[in-house]
């Protein structure tokens, strides 16, 4: 007799089946409603990239408990506080755009007179 899994394994696979799901949705979605799942989605603080981004440092401090104790090598410790860092960044950069996204998904889409002009897909970063 097999035993299921614990409770978090269950709520992480969950999670990634869910967020699966609304990959697809987003796919599908008019563009003001796909605009608003993803400021949602990208929010910081109540988003799933801030919750994604908080889930991966609890998981480099929890590393690196287990490589001062021995149980894991302090390569995981390095490599999961190097993705929490960068998973930062990336918050901080998409973050200056989450309200671009907000007033394209809030706008009506009957009072647009004509349609946006098509914008260059090369650009400059600037930081």
């Amino acid at each position: 007799m097999s035993h299921p899994a614990p409770y978090p394994v269950r709520l992480a696979d969950e999670i990634t089946r869910q967020l699966g799901q609304l990959s697809d949705h987003l796919s599908q979605l008019p563009p003001p409603q796909a605009a608003q799942v993803i400021a949602r989605v990208l929010d910081p603080d109540n988003g799933v990239l801030g919750g994604i981004t908080h889930l991966v440092a609890t998981s480099s401090m929890f590393a690196k408990n287990q490589a001062e104790q021995g149980a894991l090598p302090a390569e995981v410790w390095l490599a999961l506080g190097r993705a929490s860092n960068e998973l930062g960044d990336i918050g901080l950069d998409l973050d200056e755009h989450k309200d671009t996204l907000q007033r394209v998904g809030t706008q009506p889409g009957a009072t647009v007179a004509k349609a946006p002009a098509p914008a260059p897909l090369v650009v400059r970063r600037h930081r």
